[in-house]
């Protein structure tokens, strides 16, 4: 059975374009030849054009982009920023590291935002800020959410840093709120170890960012970045906190880019396997999908209801001994790159008992593209009869 952790190579175009780049030495993308437009240029000017964004900034890391559109979008010191209460370590990270004040939304069992609690949440806070985290490529129903936000006066900063490519009722992934950031971190949908982007169609915004991402006033450069009169009246009063992704990970990931919906085809091929595998065990609930969500799945997530703590334990561990890597949410210590809610001692404590009954019995695992059909076969296979093993009351 293939690793859960394995990424398939990198393509043999990416290869070559990253070569070209070391050949000539022009890493830095605002080192260019004469006549010569940067690999981050064009990755910007593509990856704008993918998701009908007007404008495209590209980072150094998939965090980067989150708290650079917060400050981009106004935040000041103290303000409270709404999220999920499931999702990852950079998000809340992030809004501290703004100096946002995180409060967390508590989550439904399909692991998307709470909309009832959201708005409960928006009066009781006076919140303008939601970063929507879309964790592990669950989408919540955008068009009932920019409602919410719209007739709140809530600017909505999307993290789709599992969701590149996917979208809501045709609209894509990144394109409902303010801003969409982005990650193309080695587990993510297109790899370039560490990277990002920023999109908006905000001149203001995108000015902002570019400035604090450290274009010093070279960002005439930029040909998928705001108008210069944008930076007019901030690029002297905002800083440089350089986060610039540079031309060798931009060469690495444009034939990626051009790749994605293909290789979007083969993750949810894989899924749709998996999903078909499990349905048919005995006390385990899949997550349901919504018809107007085009997921790109390169994760999949289940729920043992009835189980205690100690029988998701012996799950996980059953299932590690014989090859299949499984996280769980639940465990009172944070594991790797999982975490929750209560192990981000920087975050007030908050009561969220919703979110940490569906965290306690939630189960994940990764489906890299390294994974045959057949291992998906046999991880079903493997799964089942742990999972059936437990003796429940």
């Amino acid at each position: 059975m293939g690793s859960f952790t394995q990424q398939e190579p990198i393509p043999e175009a990416a290869i070559e374009a990253a070569i070209a780049v070391m050949r000539h030495g022009r890493l830095h993308r605002y080192n260019v030849a004469l006549g010569e437009i940067a690999e981050t240029v064009l990755l910007e000017q593509e990856f704008a054009q993918s998701c009908g964004a007007k404008y495209c900034l590209a980072v150094a890391s998939g965090g980067y982009p989150l708290s650079t559109a917060l400050r981009s979008c106004g935040l000041k010191h103290g303000d409270v920023v709404l999220t999920n209460a499931f999702t990852l370590a950079p998000v809340p990270g992030s809004i501290q590291g703004a100096g946002g004040q995180p409060v967390f939304v508590e989550i439904t069992k399909d692991l998307v935002l709470d909309l009832d609690d959201l708005q409960l949440k928006i009066q009781s806070t006076k919140a303008k800020f939601l970063m929507l985290s879309h964790m592990r490529g669950h989408l919540v129903d955008m068009d009932a959410l920019i409602k919410i936000t719209d007739k709140a006066g809530v600017q909505v900063i999307e993290d789709c840093a599992h969701t590149m490519g996917a979208n809501w009722n045709g609209v894509p992934s990144g394109r409902s709120g303010v801003v969409g950031c982005y990650s193309t971190q080695t587990f993510k949908h297109i790899n370039s170890g560490e990277g990002g982007f920023i999109i908006t169609d905000n001149a203001e915004i995108m000015a902002r960012a570019t400035i604090l991402s450290g274009s010093y006033m070279l960002y005439d450069s930029h040909l998928a970045g705001a108008p210069s009169d944008a930076f007019e009246n901030i690029r002297l009063d905002t800083p440089n906190c350089s986060g610039r992704m540079d031309n060798l990970r931009a060469a690495i990931l444009r034939p990626q880019l051009a790749e994605l919906p293909s290789q979007a085809r083969r993750w949810n091929k894989r899924y749709y396997a998996l999903e078909a595998g499990l349905s048919r065990i005995n006390n385990l609930r899949l997550i349901a999908r919504p018809k107007k969500e085009y997921f790109v799945a390169s994760s999949f997530q289940f729920c043992l209801p009835n189980f205690n703590e100690d029988q998701v334990r012996s799950v996980v561990a059953g299932c590690d001994a014989r090859g299949v890597q499984l996280k769980w949410f639940g465990a009172n210590t944070p594991v790797g790159f999982t975490s929750r809610h209560d192990s981000w001692r920087y975050v007030d404590a908050q009561n969220l008992p919703n979110t940490d009954a569906i965290l306690a019995v939630l189960l994940d695992m990764r489906i890299p593209l390294t994974l045959s059909m057949r291992d998906c076969e046999v991880i079903s296979l493997i799964i089942k009869e742990e999972v059936e093993s437990i003796k429940l009351c």
